[in-house]
């Protein structure tokens, strides 16, 4: 199988084709045959897709009856295409032929129940059975480098194809599309890592340290998070302000119907329904880019891009400008006579114009925050409708909106100004003191694994100008927050943590920036292993002594949590001067145990 040639004929296929792909069990009419499809995606895509349909459904099963499932539909496939159409096989639902070829194999007694449904009730028990949670497959190891560019010399096309089946199988939810970009860059990166391990300067083991899949899977998983735990309507608004954003001259109706689609393409690709997902986001791909015109002048180079780029693209693209004509306020949403009455009468279709207008107005804004000052405009017509002078009392929020706006604005401002300061190192260890007095459950490697994304976020959002700032702090660190609260959902953190994560999506935020000591929290005992130092600590490599350090301030706020930063500071003091004084000593060990007794 030609690994390298199926991914980039991928990348090459029409938008008309994937637009081909069937609708399972909504269209069961000759034209969506098999063998339809195969004609319009040709062999080498109709293959791939199938190893990810198969490794996605079957994630227990081996490479190479992943690879013999899909080459047993791709030759039905091609038969079907060339003259066999009236065959009865060839006449089902493709969902259908895939289900089928899993529940005719052996040894696969987890889908004996499932197999025994009909359709469409079997394809449900089929997803409900996918499994994305962790340590349900081990993690997918770095290969070793050298041992990794070998074989690639060796067997390039199978070694791609297997990483295809590895990311399949341990992530069932996530779209085609992505996995097939994601083998793209895995690819390049091998290319790139293995093309160079001739040159002395180049280090090996850090090129293959890059993750060209976390951030596609964090993305994903956190836009289904946000569905499964908030509902449709949280991730409608959501999508309302992003889209209000970038396309501020369509209209309400062209960005609402847009909204709509993106809402049930989630649905279906949250699900794991990865048929119905492809074709689902390929239907909105072909929208956006035939209607450019209404839409946005700065997408034009991302619709002439190869179909698997297009939409990263578009999603990355800048703003289109603001409608020259467009007034800088939304006074009529608090001014206009009869604004109750509406919003009796139409109730969410108003809100959703609020949001709209205001999104559109406000590209310097988060998402998440363009939700909290919608909340807060619902909120405000919600208490004043019940007034006796609704108008006055939807006057006095325009106050209470510009106060949020200011201490939001504050916050950031602050937190960068703290990071310029600092810089990464004692950010983070900033970082690390207040979620560990927030968070003590999580253990060191995650206190410590959380603050650096935060980290990574203050070093790329803090150098952009003012208009750029919010959406960028915000929006990232919105995905760190979901990582914490996906973590709460397998084991549950503390009940502040739980009231931030269930409470509001909008809210989120400062809702963790409210958590102070969590008081239900027993202090680690003062164990001979707590506070203990050897040799090691007497290393010359910064970033392990750092690491170090990290997990004795972690410690220290475990034992203490009332530590205050004075009461730290003195700590550090001490700590370092203890590290040079017996490091400078012949019984370093001797020396650590007299010593840290006078630390703590």
């Amino acid at each position: 199988m030609k690994w390298r040639t199926i991914i980039y004929v991928i990348l090459l296929v029409s938008i008309t084709v994937v637009k081909a792909l069937p609708r399972s069990y909504r269209e069961i009419e000759e034209k969506n045959s098999i063998g339809q499809r195969f004609s319009q995606l040709q062999e080498n895509n109709f293959k791939a897709i199938a190893v990810i349909m198969f490794a996605q459904y079957v994630q227990g099963s081996t490479f190479s009856k992943v690879v013999k499932m899909a080459e047993d539909v791709t030759d039905l496939a091609k038969r079907c295409a060339a003259a066999d159409r009236d065959n009865l096989d060839c006449l089902k639902p493709l969902d259908r032929i895939f289900l089928d070829t899993i529940c005719q194999q052996e040894n696969l007694p987890m889908f004996t129940d499932c197999c025994a449904k009909m359709d469409p009730e079997r394809n449900d028990c089929f997803l409900s059975l996918k499994n994305s949670s962790t340590g349900f497959i081990s993690p997918f190891e770095r290969p070793n480098a050298e041992a990794a560019c070998k074989n690639r010399s060796q067997h390039q096309h199978s070694l791609t194809g297997y990483f295809i089946y590895e990311v399949s199988r341990r992530h069932p939810f996530l779209y085609a599309q992505t996995i097939l970009s994601v083998a793209i860059r895995y690819d390049e990166m091998m290319k790139n890592c293995c093309g160079s391990a001739e040159d002395s300067t180049h280090n090996l083991e850090e090129c293959f340290q890059r993750q060209p899949i976390k951030e596609d899977v964090l993305r994903q998983e956190h836009t289904c998070e946000i569905l499964k735990k908030f509902g449709e309507r949280t991730l409608k608004a959501l999508k309302l302000a992003q889209i209000s954003q970038k396309f501020p001259k369509a209209d309400f109706v062209t960005v609402n119907k847009l909204v709509t689609d993106i809402a049930n393409t989630h649905k279906d690709c949250c699900r794991g329904d990865m048929l119905d997902c492809m074709h689902d986001r390929e239907e909105i791909l072909h929208y956006v880019c035939t209607n450019q015109d209404i839409l946005s002048s700065k997408i034009k180079k991302c619709c002439e891009k190869p179909l698997l780029q297009r939409s990263e693209c578009i999603v990355n693209a800048e703003n289109d400008d603001k409608p020259a004509d467009l007034s800088p306020h939304i006074r009529e949403f608090i001014e206009e006579k009869g604004i109750c009455e509406r919003f009796a009468r139409e109730k969410d279709t108003h809100l959703a114009r609020f949001l709209y207008e205001y999104s559109r107005r406000h590209p310097e804004f988060s998402a998440q925050m363009l939700l909290r000052i919608g909340k807060g405009y619902e909120d405000l017509l919600k208490d004043c409708c019940k007034t006796s002078s609704p108008d006055d009392c939807c006057r006095r929020g325009e106050e209470e909106l510009k106060k949020h706006i200011y201490e939001t604005e504050t916050v950031m401002k602050t937190s960068c100004d703290i990071y310029k300061e600092k810089g990464d190192y004692y950010f983070q260890n900033e970082l690390l003191m207040s979620f560990t007095k927030k968070m003590p459950q999580l253990t060191s490697a995650e206190l410590i694994k959380f603050t650096k994304q935060m980290t990574t976020i203050g070093s790329k959002c803090c150098q952009l100008s003012q208009d750029k700032l919010l959406p960028c702090a915000e929006e990232n660190l919105d995905l760190v927050l979901g990582e914490i609260c996906r973590r709460h959902l397998t084991n549950p953190i503390n009940p502040g943590v739980c009231h931030c994560c269930s409470s509001s999506y909008a809210l989120r935020r400062p809702c963790m920036g409210k958590l102070e000591i969590d008081e239900s929290y027993v202090p680690l005992s003062l164990t001979p292993g707590l506070f203990t130092f050897h040799e090691d600590l007497c290393m010359t490599e910064e970033d392990k002594l750092q690491h170090k350090k990290q997990e004795m301030l972690i410690n220290l706020v475990k034992y203490k949590p009332q530590i205050t930063q004075e009461q730290l500071t003195s700590v550090t003091a001490a700590f370092t001067a203890m590290r040079e004084q017996c490091c400078k000593e012949e019984n370093r060990e001797a020396c650590f145990m007299r010593e840290v007794s006078f630390l703590v």
